[in-house]
């Protein structure tokens, strides 16, 4: 579809300027002042701010976890993800133990094709390694998935830290990245029988099970294989000051290390494991929520550059059917929580108009470094002449609190519930077709396969 987009200010992490964008057959086709009407249809984004389409690089969509699955598929997530702005995401492919990397990647292709109301792609979760398997990297590149994850913890998933080096290597040599669960896997099951034996049953013993150390001597290890091995690593969900501290220590080094946050690790604190009766268990994810004060590390983190990306690992499940049964037991308590609607207000409102961040800083976040990471720039990430016209025109005066009963994910609670929030998705264009309009989902099954290609890793041209 045709569209001119007038009288909106474009938003890049290079600055914010007053410009027309005019869209054609899906793609930007140009983007400057005072554009003229073409016959085209046109959006008047007056008062109004131009985004990037946002990309969530840290989904978990119908994913099975053993006894329970997440309440949100391909179709509801991706839907509660296009309401708040965001247009690609990438979602875990994960070997089954035994199994092949190309099993996975036709099963995840299964649940999302036809489904999808954005943009997704996958990231390819390692659970098994051998010469197979390695054989199959190379064939993962050629299918548009260059991206890898591996797990530090949990037994069902986890890698063996020699294992982690050799998928490290092997991934390196196709341009791609490796982003890695760091907890030390063997100190979170000491920490759950040690609370346990304690008597100690309650979503509260959960984050005491997994201290900071747990996070952060992982996070040494992982930085130390990644060295030897040559390659940049990625750290997904960082939650403690002493893991961030460690990034920064090992990129003064000049390591290839690239870091995640999410929403909940921002905005929450441990405190909500006090909530009474089966409350707290909907607050069980991994890593936990932490201090304040790491809350406060990981902003700093932000504002100085030190943090690339922020997904929300949106992995729900929901509070009355999975969560709040097993609340007697802290670690049968289902992992995650959901957020993939609610990460871009959030983050302007407790960011830019809370004066943390900056709007070209949010637009680097949410757009712009994702996509470049993960191969995908300048066709998502960027509003330009020959980028997809993803573009996410912003209201910055609507507000709001946050409410469960009105998202579109299909878990029955909100971590965020009762937040304030400023500004919204007005209206949001995948490929240029309208998808979002009036803060209202009007097309659900427009999202396409991304395939990628090399990493960019923009901070380290080359590994040291």
């Amino acid at each position: 579809m045709d569209m001119l987009i007038k009288n909106g200010v474009v938003v890049s992490p290079g600055g914010c300027r007053p410009a027309d964008v005019r869209i054609k057959s899906g793609l930007i086709e140009a983007v400057s002042p005072r554009l003229e009407p073409s016959g085209e249809g046109m959006i008047d984004a007056t008062g109004m701010l131009l985004f990037p389409g946002f990309v969530d690089s840290h989904t978990h969509f119908d994913m099975d976890a053993g006894a329970f699955h997440t309440a949100d598929d391909f179709a509801s997530g991706t839907a509660a993800a296009v309401l708040g702005g965001t247009t690609t995401v990438l979602d875990f492919a994960t070997q089954d133990k035994g199994g092949m990397l190309s099993e996975a990647l036709e099963s995840w292709t299964g649940k999302a094709s036809g489904k999808s109301a954005c943009d997704y792609g996958f990231h390819m979760a390692i659970t098994d390694w051998n010469e197979s398997v390695a054989a199959e990297i190379p064939l993962m590149y050629d299918q548009g998935v260059t991206s890898f994850k591996v797990y530090m913890a949990y037994d069902a998933l986890r890698l063996s830290d020699a294992a982690i080096y050799e998928v490290l290597k092997t991934v390196g040599e196709i341009g791609g990245i490796v982003g890695v669960h760091c907890e030390n896997g063997d100190l979170v099951t000491v920490g759950i029988a040690e609370q346990k034996a304690q008597g100690g049953f309650s979503a509260k013993y959960h984050p005491r099970s997994r201290p900071n150390a747990v996070e952060a001597e992982a996070i040494n290890r992982l930085i130390t294989i990644a060295e030897l091995a040559g390659v940049p690593v990625n750290i997904v969900h960082i939650s403690t000051r002493e893991g961030l501290e460690l990034v920064r220590a090992a990129r003064e080094k000049g390591r290839a290390v690239y870091a995640e946050t999410c929403p909940q690790y921002l905005l929450l604190d441990e405190s909500v494991y006090e909530a009474p009766g089966a409350e707290a268990s909907k607050y069980v994810c991994s890593p936990p929520i932490r201090s304040l004060e790491d809350q406060k590390a990981l902003w700093d983190g932000i504002a100085n550059g030190q943090i690339d990306t922020i997904g929300t690992d949106h992995c729900s499940f929901r509070y009355a059917e999975e969560k709040a049964p097993n609340a007697g037991d802290f670690a049968s308590i289902p992992n995650g929580l959901p957020g993939v609607q609610n990460r871009p207000a959030l983050l302007y409102t407790y960011g830019v108009c809370a004066g943390k961040i900056s709007l070209e800083t949010m637009a680097a976040l949410l757009s712009e470094n994702t996509a470049r990471l993960f191969g995908m720039y300048p066709k998502k990430g960027a509003i330009q002449p020959g980028s997809d016209a993803d573009i996410v025109i912003w209201n910055p005066e609507f507000s709001d609190t946050v409410s469960a009963e009105r998202l579109a994910h299909r878990t029955d609670y909100s971590p965020f519930e009762g937040f304030e929030i400023k500004g919204r998705a007005e209206h949001v264009l995948l490929r240029g077709r309208p998808v979002v309009e009036n803060g209202r989902l009007i097309t659900t099954d427009s999202g396409r396969f991304v395939a990628r290609k090399h990493c960019d890793f923009y901070r380290h041209k080359a590994v040291k």
